[in-house]
């Protein structure tokens, strides 16, 4: 975890809010190597297990099991906290139109829950997951934080909600909030299995297993990769940054280029050679598009750039590399 260019402070009390997950686990996992104290709480319906395995021994490491549509889990979790970073949701545009009710209460009113225990416990600043969703069907690229479309799906919807419930809440009630628009951010611990696997897990297992990756469409549709570590990156600065004009907003947590699907099956293949020279052969096949899919997504990172001085070490190639070592050696 290649984060030399933060200089995070150690001794806070952070909670982590869907800890057990990809995003959520290493987040954690810095976290506590650099000395912080971390509650994780998880009702572990998409979290694992095995992500926060190796932390349930550190004496820093609390986890609460429970979910965030229950306020008074929310209200415990929150006790004697710092800092809130809010990972939990249900992640999925076809998840959310298959069953947009459980979408909407647990990233909607589950949302909602974390701010009011957050108000009510005083903390001092709540740094939340938001999504490149919420750009919907605006045409304009690359994306910037101030021009959004109409959301193409419940999923979208709910990410969306969440930034205006923020905004409420930093206006009415003086919580400082942060929103980070993830870009389809890959790595380490990111499931590869389940109907709702991202693309890049769900195509590399497929390529171990010398199956043919499915590609939704023409393999045209380019998106913003983001590997973890950037991801991680925006969220130490969200929590660190003493600039007032810094706050209360939201930011695209990117790293600015975009790759299609076949550009990402050609550089999964060529990456996963070194361990099993077959793959090569493995092709693609092509199916229909899905619902709700947004064309292209292509970050402007300007803004935090400007702002948190935010500097990702990891384009596609680099973040790909060290996913697929990782995959390899752990899934294999």
């Amino acid at each position: 975890m290649a984060l030399a260019n933060i200089n995070f402070p150690s001794n806070y009390k952070i909670l982590v809010t869907g800890g057990a997950g990809f995003i959520g686990s290493n987040i954690s996992e810095f976290l506590l190597k650099n000395g912080n104290k971390v509650t994780c709480l998880d009702n572990f319906a998409t979290g694992k297990r095995e992500n926060i395995q190796p932390f349930l021994e550190n004496e820093n490491y609390t986890l609460i099991e429970g979910d965030i549509r229950n306020l008074e889990t929310c209200i415990k979790a929150c006790e004697n906290v710092d800092y809130i970073l809010h990972q939990a949701a249900l992640g999925s545009v076809p998840r959310s139109i298959n069953d947009p009710i459980t979408s909407n209460e647990v990233n909607v009113s589950g949302f909602l829950n974390m701010l009011v225990a957050a108000r009510d416990a005083h903390v001092r600043r709540f740094v939340y997951a938001a999504s490149s969703s919420t750009y919907g069907d605006s045409i304009s690229m690359p994306k910037k934080e101030e021009i959004i479309g109409k959301p193409l799906s419940p999923y979208a919807i709910t990410k969306y909600v969440n930034e205006l419930y923020a905004e409420v809440f930093s206006k009415t009630y003086g919580l400082e909030t942060v929103g980070l628009r993830y870009f389809n951010v890959f790595g380490r611990r990111q499931d590869p299995n389940g109907a709702y696997a991202a693309v890049i897990p769900k195509f590399t297992i497929q390529l171990m297993n010398h199956e043919s990756p499915i590609i939704n469409g023409d393999g045209s549709f380019s998106r913003d990769f983001t590997y973890i570590d950037n991801v991680i990156e925006m969220n130490l600065r969200a929590l660190m940054t003493d600039n007032k004009e810094a706050i209360n907003t939201v930011y695209n947590v990117a790293y600015g280029e975009r790759t299609n699907l076949k550009e990402l099956v050609t550089l999964l293949k060529e990456y996963l050679r070194a361990y099993d020279s077959k793959i090569m052969e493995v092709d693609a096949v092509y199916g229909p598009e899905r619902k709700g899919d947004v064309p292209h997504s292509l970050a402007s990172i300007e803004k935090a750039r400007e702002k948190l001085a935010y500097n990702p070490q990891y384009d596609i190639k680099t973040g790909l590399k060290s996913a697929m070592d990782w995959y390899w050696h752990n899934l294999n």
